[in-house]
C-alpha cells in the first residue's frame, strides 16, 4: 500500500509495547486503539502512522498511528457474516490474525480469545492463546470474563503470555446478559465490573478494556487502576479508545445512523456508499462498452506477430 506524502526523513515508527502502552498512561496520552480483520485493514492501519508532512491532526509532541491493532472476535459478524461472535471458530480467528500480522507490523498486536476455546478448562485455554501467539502472530491475548477467568489469566501471564482483561458488557456472554445492555448501572453491577477490573489487574493483566458501562464509572475505574484501561462506550476519560474499523470507516451506511448501532459508535468515513458507488460505476461501464478502453487498459500485440499467430492457427485446422 502506497503511503505517498510520508517523510522520507522521518524515523520509522518502533513497535510498540507494553511499556509504552503503561508510559501513555503515565503522561495521560490517550492509547490508540482499532480493530483490523485481513491484511488491508492492518495496511490501513500500518499506513496511517506515517507522517504526512502540512496535513493537519495531532500536534508532533504525540505519538502517530494506532497503539493496539485488535483482531477482535467482532470479525464474526462484520467480516464473516455471523450472527453473534460465538460462532467464529479459533482456526478462522488464526486465519485472520495471519492476514493481520503480514499488514501490520508496528502496532502491539492483540487477538480475542474466541468463544468457547476457554469454558472447559485452563488448559484449553493456554492452547488456544499459545496458537494466537505462535501461529497467528500475536503480541498477545484479551480475554473477557472477571472472577472466573482468572486462573487462566494467571496461568498465561506466568507463562509470558500478554493479558488484556474485558469487563463491563462482555459480547461472548450477551445471552446471560439479556441481550447487549449496558453494564455497572445500579450499585451491585457498578461494584462487580470495578472488582473484576481490579482482580484482572492483580492477575497480571497488563490492560482491560470496559464496555458499555457509565462514563463516571469507567473514570472512576481508571482512577484506580495502575494499568490502562480501553473504552468503548466508556466515556472520554478511559487511558484509550477502540472502536471497530469497518464502524468507524462507514462501511455500512445504515450503521451510525438514527436508532441503528451502538451509542458510542462515531462514522469517520463514509466508505460504505461511496464503495456502493464504484460497483455501480463499474456495471455501467462495463455494459455500456466504456470499460476496459482499448490503448489504456489493454496489452499491445503488434500486427506482424498477431498474424503469424493466425496463420499458425488456421495451418493446424
Amino acid at each position: 500500500m502506497s503511503t505517498d506524502g510520508a517523510s522520507s526523513s522521518a524515523p520509522p515508527r518502533k513497535k510498540r509495547t507494553i511499556l509504552d502502552l503503561q508510559a501513555l498512561k503515565r503522561k495521560k496520552v490517550p492509547i490508540t486503539v482499532l480493530t483490523a480483520h485481513d491484511y488491508p485493514s492492518a495496511r490501513f492501519i500500518e499506513a496511517a502512522a506515517a507522517p504526512v508532512p502540512g496535513a493537519d491532526g495531532a500536534p508532533a509532541s504525540l505519538p502517530r498511528g494506532i497503539d493496539i491493532c485488535l483482531v477482535g472476535d467482532s470479525l464474526a459478524m462484520v467480516a464473516c457474516g455471523y450472527e453473534s461472535t460465538n460462532q467464529l471458530s479459533l482456526d478462522e480467528m488464526l486465519y485472520h490474525c495471519r492476514s493481520v500480522a503480514r499488514g501490520c507490523t508496528t502496532s502491539l498486536l492483540l487477538a480475542d480469545l474466541p468463544f468457547g476455546t476457554y469454558a472447559a478448562s485452563v488448559e484449553d485455554g493456554v492452547r488456544a492463546a499459545v496458537r494466537l501467539v505462535q501461529e497467528g502472530r500475536m503480541d498477545a491475548v484479551k480475554i473477557e470474563g472477571g472472577q472466573e477467568v482468572l486462573p487462566l489469566v494467571r496461568h498465561l501471564t506466568s507463562a509470558g503470555i500478554p493479558v488484556m482483561g474485558h469487563v463491563g458488557l462482555t459480547p461472548q456472554r450477551q445471552a446471560s446478559l439479556s441481550g447487549y445492555r449496558v453494564q455497572g448501572k445500579t450499585v451491585e453491577s457498578a461494584t462487580q465490573v470495578y472488582r473484576d477490573a481490579l482482580a484482572l489487574q492483580d492477575a497480571g493483566a497488563f490492560g482491560v478494556v470496559i464496555e458499555a458501562v457509565p462514563s463516571a464509572l469507567a473514570q472512576w475505574i481508571t482512577d484506580r487502576l495502575a494499568i490502562p484501561t480501553i473504552g468503548i462506550g466508556a466515556g472520554m476519560h478511559t487511558s484509550g479508545q477502540v472502536l471497530v474499523q469497518l464502524d468507524m470507516l462507514g462501511v455500512d451506511s445504515d450503521l451510525g445512523a438514527s436508532g441503528k448501532g451502538p451509542r458510542f459508535l462515531r462514522k469517520f468515513g463514509d466508505v460504505g456508499p461511496h464503495a456502493r458507488d464504484a460497483v455501480r460505476a463499474y456495471v455501467d461501464a462495463v455494459r455500456g462498452g466504456e470499460f476496459p478502453v482499448e490503448g489504456q487498459h489493454t496489452y499491445p500485440m503488434s500486427d506482424e506477430t498477431f498474424q503469424a499467430f493466425c496463420h499458425a492457427m488456421e495451418a493446424k485446422q
